[in-house]
C-alpha cells in the first residue's frame, strides 16, 4: 500500500542546520585565533626574558674575565706595587729628611757608604739604567777608596775637596751626587796627584762645586 503525506511542511528546517555548522565554524575559528594571539605573546615574553638572561650572563661572563685576568697578572701587580711603595718610601723620607743642612750631611755620608747609593726616585734610576748604564751609580764600588778632607757651604753653594785613588772614584762620586735628589749643578774643578808619606800611594786630590737643596 503506498502512503502520500498531504500535510503542509515547514518551510525552513532544511536551512536552519547549515546556519548553525557556519556559527560553530566561526566560534572555532575565533578560539583558534586567541590561541595564537595567546601563544605569541607568551613566545614574545619568553624571547625578552631569554634576552635579558642573555644579558646577564654576558655581564656575568665579562666579570669572571676581568677576575681571571687580575689573578693571571698577580705576580705583575705585586710587583708593581712593590715599586710604587719603594718610591713613596723615598719620597717620604726626602720630605721628612729635608729639614737643612744636616740633612744634606746625612746624604753625603750616605752616598759615601758601601752598599748604599744617593736618594732618588727609583722610576728615574730604572729609566736611567735602561737607556745608559753608565749614567747611574755603581752599587758595588769601595767608598773607602775616596775621602773627604774640606766641606765649605756658603748660600748653599757646596765646595767639596778630598783625596781619591784615581780618577774614577772621583767620577763616581760626582755621578751620585748627580743623581742625588739633594743636590744640583754638580761641576768638577781642576785637581792634582798627590804623593801619601806614609803609605807611599800616589792619590788624585779633586774639588766638587755643587749646590744643595734644602
Amino acid at each position: 500500500m503506498i502512503r502520500v503525506n498531504l500535510l503542509p511542511q515547514r518551510r525552513g528546517t532544511r536551512g536552519a542546520a547549515p546556519q548553525a555548522s557556519q556559527r560553530w565554524l566561526l566560534v572555532t575559528l575565533g578560539v583558534v585565533i586567541l590561541e595564537i594571539v595567546a601563544l605569541f605573546l607568551f613566545h614574545q615574553t619568553k624571547v625578552e626574558e631569554l634576552d635579558e638572561q642573555n644579558r646577564k650572563n654576558s655581564l656575568l661572563q665579562s666579570q669572571i674575565q676581568d677576575i681571571r685576568t687580575l689573578v693571571a697578572n698577580h705576580e705583575e701587580i705585586k710587583k708593581a706595587l712593590e715599586v710604587l711603595r719603594a718610591r713613596e718610601d723615598a719620597i717620604a723620607k726626602l720630605q721628612a729628611a729635608r729639614s737643612g743642612p744636616t740633612a744634606v750631611l746625612l746624604e753625603l755620608a750616605q752616598l759615601l757608604t758601601n752598599g748604599k747609593g744617593p736618594t732618588a726616585d727609583p722610576d728615574k734610576l730604572a729609566q736611567l739604567r735602561k737607556e745608559n748604564p753608565l749614567a747611574v751609580y755603581n752599587p758595588s764600588w769601595d767608598s773607602r777608596r775616596l775621602w773627604l778632607t774640606s766641606y765649605v757651604e756658603s748660600e748653599r753653594t757646596v765646595r767639596v775637596e778630598g783625596l781619591a785613588r784615581d780618577g774614577t772614584d772621583v767620577y763616581e762620586l760626582a755621578q751620585r751626587l748627580k743623581l742625588s735628589s739633594y743636590f744640583y749643578d754638580v761641576q768638577l774643578l781642576p785637581g792634582k796627584k798627590e804623593n801619601e808619606k806614609a803609605s807611599r800611594l800616589e792619590l788624585v786630590s779633586f774639588a766638587l762645586q755643587l749646590k744643595v737643596r734644602y
